[in-house]
């Protein structure tokens, strides 16, 4: 009879290898927020650092979060350009965007290896916008000069010395988060997912999103619903039991 826990170490060096350089998906993971750091750790724990990493379900292909968040980017061009009030009020009264907190700021780049929780919905206007100054058929957003300024917080009310977002002259800092948020019109939850073949959903998942805005025809929905684990098959191997239940606690 086969042992099912350990038929792979009997392999010849060769296979062996071959097994190593496969990479499987072993569940949806859903939304991490806060938790991420947590996540990542039990992860490394149970398959090493380089053992599993996060990867996407789109349009059929296990592709890379780079790739995947390009969809995201898209979703948000897609809805600002087809709202031109929406774009006016940003460029006018608004200075920079930000997710969960204000030194977000800060941050362009949707690789967030070090932060506590990941924070794209603020780069995507950010990037969007910046798009938009540089096009003539958009006089309603202007170039902006770079540099730090004071902008007052349309939530809290206070005044925080910024990065002036590329495309925004106005004097306003928008949160973009939960229902009470100033920026919810531009909410993940709120924003659809641009191409309908991307829509998907899960009929015992319940996260924040699927509560808000449009639930899972959002573009939040697509990026956590398309989100995967992917695993090295020898590692996979090697967690014996584990493997029944690979993100379990």
């Amino acid at each position: 009879m086969v042992d099912r826990s350990s038929w792979w170490t009997q392999l010849p060096e060769a296979a062996a290898a071959n097994l190593a350089a496969v990479w499987i998906p072993v569940g949806l993971p859903g939304f991490a927020g806060r938790d991420k750091a947590a996540r990542a750790a039990r992860l490394d724990a149970r398959f090493g650092a380089d053992g599993w990493r996060l990867a996407h379900v789109v349009r059929g292909r296990v592709v890379p979060p780079s790739q995947a968040i390009l969809e995201y980017e898209a979703a948000y061009r897609t809805f600002l350009t087809a709202r031109r009030p929406l774009v006016a009020f940003l460029a006018e009264a608004c200075g920079n965007v930000y997710d969960d907190a204000v030194e977000n700021v800060w941050s362009n780049d949707y690789d967030q290896p070090t932060t506590p929780s990941n924070h794209y919905q603020d780069i995507a206007v950010r990037r969007v916008v910046a798009e938009l100054a540089d096009d003539p058929a958009w006089p309603e957003v202007t170039p902006t000069d770079p540099g730090d300024t004071d902008l007052l917080d349309f939530g809290t009310g206070r005044t925080e010395r910024v990065p002036r977002a590329y495309g925004f002259r106005g004097g306003g800092l928008l949160q973009i988060r939960e229902p009470d948020s100033p920026g919810f019109m531009l909410s993940p939850a709120v924003v659809p997912v641009h191409d309908p073949v991307l829509i998907t959903t899960l009929p015992d998942r319940r996260e924040w999103y699927h509560a808000e805005g449009i639930g899972h025809l959002s573009v939040e929905a697509f990026w956590q619903m398309s989100k995967v684990v992917e695993v090295r098959y020898d590692r996979f191997l090697a967690s014996g039991a584990r493997r029944l239940d690979p993100l379990g606690e």
